[in-house]
């Protein structure tokens, strides 16, 4: 009996470059012993449905696209009573948590490392009713990536974030809010936070700390005061920029389980996507609850 195989692809994802590596990528599983089923998506919340509704009888589910489409295919997942393990096939403009499980750049050498890999437990975000599996922010640009143009993300790459945040420098806007975490409450007036689990965000890596472990139950936290002065926010610069630089404005720590509260609605992305306007985001960490398909080395070195 062939293994069952549902392949949930953008094919606009990434300057549309699935489409000259699709019947590789497909060729590869099918002599690796898999029956394909592929699934083109259309729309925003396609890849959640088509998890959600898929047929029983899939030994794995594997998605190819940006981490927005890897973000649905765990939330679909993630509200599935059973979770098959997935595999993913990067073909994003960034691919933050591809790096971090180190799942090669090429998407046929990346279509090899899951039929020949091997399944690790990794840690999943609950922000409220939704799910996330690397990272969830506000602030100072983290809208620019669900809304800057697909079109204009194909042809400039890294280059239309860095576009679209300097167009909003004139409108930052800054967040008062309450923080809960173990026994601690931090409050204050925000431009930025993020809760992840990820050795990289937006592309860079090391903004997230040291020590980074994919299942250890724990988040990375950030969070960045509004600066009162141009110098504060030459330091905080400086700080984000070096790492060994310290600042008083820029709050890091690890937990399981934080609580963010506001008076006004905070908009948050969850992996690159928009996650709504909320006032309350109360964020747990679910530990080891499901199996991604990553290369054989990846496991050796964990």
């Amino acid at each position: 009996m062939k293994q069952q195989m549902l392949f949930i692809y953008n094919p606009r994802a990434g300057k549309a470059q699935i489409r000259s590596n699709l019947l590789d990528i497909i060729d590869t599983f099918v002599k690796s012993g898999y029956e394909v089923t592929a699934y083109p998506t259309q729309a925003a919340g396609d890849a959640i449905k088509a998890v959600k509704e898929r047929r029983a009888g899939y030994d794995i589910v594997v998605c190819s696209g940006g981490d927005g489409t890897l973000d649905e295919v765990v939330t679909g997942m993630m509200q599935c009573d059973e979770k098959l393990p997935i595999g993913y096939v990067p073909a994003g403009s960034t691919n933050d948590f591809a790096n971090s499980l180190g799942i090669p750049k090429s998407m046929t050498k990346a279509a090899d490392a899951v039929v020949k890999g091997r399944d690790f437990a990794c840690d999943i975000g609950a922000f409220n009713n939704d799910s996330f599996i690397y990272v969830a922010a506000f602030g100072l640009f983290t809208d620019v990536s669900y809304e800057t143009n697909q079109d204009i993300k194909n042809v400039l790459g890294h280059a239309a974030y860095l576009l679209e945040g300097v167009r909003r420098l004139p409108a930052v806007h800054s967040y008062a809010l309450k923080i809960s975490y173990e026994d601690k409450v931090i409050e204050g007036e925000f431009l930025y936070g993020m809760v992840t689990n990820s050795y990289s965000v937006g592309g860079f890596r090391g903004l997230t700390g040291k020590d980074v472990l994919l299942d250890d139950g724990l988040f990375e936290v950030m969070l960045v005061r509004k600066p009162a002065n141009p110098l504060d926010l030459n330091n905080i610069i400086r700080a984000l920029v070096d790492k060994r630089v310290k600042s008083e404005h820029i709050y890091t720590f690890k937990t399981s389980r934080l609580t963010v509260e506001s008076e006004e609605p905070v908009a948050w992305t969850l992996d690159g996507e928009y996650g709504g306007d909320h006032t309350k985001a109360v964020i747990s960490n679910s530990p080891r609850v499901l199996r991604l398909r990553v290369p054989q080395e990846y496991i050796e070195q964990s």
